[in-house]
């Protein structure tokens, strides 16, 4: 080590106050970036993990394939492991008493299928041959059905039909055809007699739907006896997962005449792989603007640490000079203070963001399996890229946070470095102030700004460091909040577990079993839809503008310059018809109101632009709240329209109550009361309306299972049930990961940006302590004292907010054409917080300011004017 590094070791040490405030400033930098990478990798291998326990692991499907092009499957090099899987066909449950799952369903895989796949094995064994199998232990319960591990079944397997449908056979997707009588519409064709084997029973399989007309049956493909004309599925999983997959796969299946290949969209998410190129460059684009906000972050109070001290440091490196040191030594010594400060921050702060990840996981992970079902564990994942990322970004930092103020040092003259004057600029014209500020605040406040003038430099590192705290705060909180709504927009919307839809009945029978469904003991939260289809003529100009756009090109729609808008009518039961209204603002007792038809009107709606790949948030129609709506409707006998109700809006809203879907380009949905319902239709279209329940449930299984039971006391009509918890799970699994994150985030950005605020504050604050002596010595008093100290706060808020404000609007701005690659919605300024922001600049420069000071009025004035180090 030269002489020159001694040295600055040596007064590194001496200095220890400002030394551990810089060291502690790269440490929550180098943790805040390590945490962030680490989060975000660990979440993806969280969701990973999940998913294959749910579904099973594969990456590429291959459906409908032969002998031969299965052999060249399992030959592709860039294949680690080949599924097979057939599904064989569905067979008549003979003794089921589920009116809604009378069928077996018989499925095959080899046996890397039954390690890929999540089959828990309740008893016995998996099957070996195409001659044995399993079946779903939920069987064996279901009324008079009574299968034992060893029996021999003979079933007749065929494949599900329906003349009324132009579907050539349904899957385990599709649910059980009934007509609007509750009458089963299809039936088995191509039928078989297989005879098997029972070797074991199996839980039921999560993959499973719900809804699925059959239970699941698994039996074993034997490779060796599948024929040349035999077909089957081939799922791959990949040695290699990047998104050149789906390229190859194409490409493959192009070469090999392979009709469809899927991919597993939901599993490839989370190896950060995406098929769809806009969205793959709006996480990109997003990807650079939050990266550029973090080392924004780290640069400037890692820089600030350095900057402000170089007045202090002036006079050692003056000394230095004195005695021969050159410039590129003197910029060396800083530069060799910033890497001794990073050899010790980094490791530190690469294992505080760990441990502090670490411990939030511990505190969140029963929390996050309790809130979504999942029984994976949140576990730290450290990928050697995130931590080699945080080591780079925390060295480039440091560098540059060093490099400016080095530079600087280098250039200071031995003489002007000894007295110390290159800071102070005593010029007429560097110090003028108005004299309205003294006419208003006093002598104080002028002293104060004269200060600031005085000290541009410390004076500019503070603003700086407020403004970009500013930046910081306001751009991470509208970030959160697109990235929530933008993750809004891809999900279908689902706000409920169950559905429930009730055909013809009696309408006495129909009302009690809904009563009993909503009172059911696991059930949380309920909503009784009633729906029925209306129109209303519009003028072109209130229509949406991508449906004026269309219109535009295609006026056929039009008559006399009217649209015909479809309009849902939709009824909700009173107590949940108060809720919604207390929700969004609308009067409850208008919309009850027989005499004037009133209605809340959803005038917003989220969907897919398949032409521009965007998801679209648009208006559906420009109108407002005290406009009527003339509806009518079209006789199904003799397609004639007729008049119905003139209904006046009541409310606006983008929010839509449980149960209601997202409305297509061309429709609304218009949220009235029963008795407005009643008005509405009469007694002459009563028939023509359906009811819907919409049910939230702690155990969505067992209240599906109650509901079914409850379907076999009915005397006439039917009820369908669909479970949609699972959809609905994944939607929430990915608005929490996205929750997580970017709070995670902000929580991390608010305290670095505090922490440089207090760090540039209490800095500045100690380098004026000959100065504040100075003033006592001629007789400030300490009220005096306490008013320049508040007026230089006032100064400092105010121009952090001039410049800080513009400078947010512009970087928010920027996200939002960052996402608009694949989202579509207008760009709105978040008020709420910006007040925020001015509010908590105000906040923290007084806390520091008051705090510094204070420590400063417990100096002694002969001491302080003698003091030249901090």
């Amino acid at each position: 080590m030269n002489i020159v590094n001694k040295v600055t070791t040596r007064n590194l040490i001496k200095n220890k106050k400002r030394t551990i405030i810089t060291i502690i400033g790269v440490i929550i930098s180098v943790a805040m970036v390590t945490a962030v990478t680490t989060l975000g990798t660990s979440f993806m291998d969280l969701f990973k993990r999940q998913t294959i326990a749910n579904s099973g692991e594969w990456h590429v499907l291959y459906e409908d394939v032969n002998k031969e092009q299965l052999e060249a499957i399992q030959s592709d090099e860039v294949n680690k492991t080949t599924i097979i899987s057939r599904d064989v066909g569905y067979a008549q449950l003979v003794g089921g008493q589920n009116r809604n799952k009378p069928y077996l369903f018989i499925k095959e895989f080899n046996s890397a299928g039954f390690k890929q796949f999540p089959i828990q094995l309740s008893e016995g064994r998996l099957p070996q041959s195409d001659s044995e199998i399993v079946i779903s232990e939920e069987i064996s319960g279901n009324g008079k059905v009574d299968y034992e591990i060893g029996d021999r079944v003979t079933l007749l397997v065929g494949e599900r039909v329906s003349d009324k449908s132009e579907a050539a056979f349904f899957g385990q997707n599709t649910p059980l055809q009934k007509d609007e009588h509750g009458a089963v519409i299809e039936k088995l064709e191509n039928v078989t007699s297989k005879s098997y084997t029972i070797v074991g029973t199996i839980k039921r399989p999560i993959w499973e739907p719900t809804w699925a007309p059959g239970y699941t049956v698994l039996s074993y493909a034997d490779e060796d006896l599948i024929g040349k004309s035999d077909i089957v599925q081939a799922l791959v999983v990949l040695k290699s997962v990047n998104s050149r997959l789906f390229s190859h796969a194409e490409e493959f299946a192009n070469r090999h005449q392979i009709d469809s290949v899927q991919f597993n969209d939901e599993l490839l998410r989370y190896y950060g792989v995406i098929k769809d190129d806009g969205f793959r460059m709006t996480l990109f684009s997003l990807s650079a603007v939050i990266m550029l906000v973090i080392i924004v972050g780290s640069v400037s109070l890692i820089y600030n640490a350095f900057a402000i001290s170089v007045s202090e440091r002036s006079r050692h490196l003056g000394m230095l000079a004195s005695v021969g040191a050159t410039k590129r030594q003197k910029r060396n010594s800083v530069l060799f203070e910033g890497m001794v400060i990073g050899l010790i921050s980094i490791p530190i702060g690469i294992l505080s963001g760990l441990v502090g990840i670490g411990i939030t996981f511990s505190f969140i992970n029963s929390m996050i399996q309790g809130v979504l079902g999942v029984t994976e564990q949140l576990t730290v994942t450290m990928s050697p890229l995130s931590i080699i990322l945080a080591c780079l970004i925390s060295i480039f930092t440091i560098f540059i946070s060093a490099y400016i103020p080095a530079k600087r040092a280098s250039k200071i003259s031995a003489i002007d470095a000894i007295r110390q004057t290159a800071d102070v600029k005593l010029t007429g014209k560097t110090v003028k102030t108005s004299r309205l500020i003294r006419k208003l605040f006093g002598i104080e406040a002028e002293i104060g700004l004269k200060n600031l003038k005085r000290n541009k430099r410390r004076y500019q590192a503070t603003v700086f460091s407020l403004v970009i705290s500013i930046v910081l705060f306001l751009a991470v909180s509208f970030f959160t909040d697109n990235l929530k709504k933008s993750a809004g927009l891809t999900q279908d919307g689902i706000n409920f577990d169950i559905e429930v839809s009730v055909g013809n009945g009696k309408q006495e029978e129909v009302e009690t079993l809904l009563k009993s469904i909503t009172s059911l003991e696991d059930v949380t939260e309920s909503s009784t839809i009633t729906t029925f289809p209306a129109a209303s003529w519009i003028d072109k100009e209130l229509l949406a503008e991508q449906l004026k756009n269309i219109v535009d090109r295609d006026n056929s729609a039009l008559e006399n310059g009217k649209y015909p808008l479809a309009v849902n009518i939709q009824a909700l039961d009173n107590q949940s018809l108060q809720e919604y209204a207390e929700k969004i603002g609308a009067d409850y007792e208008q919309l009850r109101d027989r005499q004037k038809l009133s209605a809340i009107v959803v005038d917003t709606t989220i969907y897919k632009d398949y032409e521009a790949r965007k998801f679209v948030e648009t208006k559906l129609v420009e109108t407002e709240v005290g406009h009527n709506l003339d509806l009518h409707y079209t006789d199904r006998e003799t397609g004639e329209e007729k008049p119905l109700a003139t209904v006046e809006i009541a409310a606006l809203t983008d929010e839509v109550p449980m149960g209601v879907g997202q409305s297509g380009i061309g429709s609304i949905h218009m949220i009235v009361s029963k008795e407005a319902l009643n008005e509405i239709t009469g007694s002459e279209h009563a028939a023509e309306t359906y009811t819907q329940v919409f049910l939230k449930s702690i155990d969505p299984m067992g209240t599906q299972q109650d509901i079914e039971e409850m379907e076999n006391t009915m005397s006439s009509g039917h009820l369908s049930v669909y479970n949609v918890y699972q959809q609905r799970q994944q939607e929430e699994q990915m608005i929490l990961i996205l929750s997580v994150f970017t709070y995670g985030f902000i929580i991390l950005i608010t305290a670095i940006s505090v922490a440089n605020i207090f760090n540039t504050i209490s800095t500045s604050i100690s380098l004026r302590k000959r100065e504040f002596a100075m003033l006592k010595s001629v007789g400030m008093t300490p009220k005096g004292f306490n008013k320049m100290i508040n007026y230089e706060s006032i100064f400092y808020g105010v121009k952090a907010v001039l410049y800080g404000i513009p400078i947010s609007i512009a970087v928010m701005y920027m996200i939002h054409r960052s996402l608009m690659g694949t989202f579509s919605y207008s760009f709105t300024i978040p008020l709420d917080s910006l007040v925020y922001a001015v509010a908590a600049v105000f906040v923290i420069v007084s806390a520091a300011m008051l705090y510094s000071s204070a420590k400063v009025k417990k100096e002694n004035i002969i001491d302080a004017l003698k003091q030249e180090n901090i």
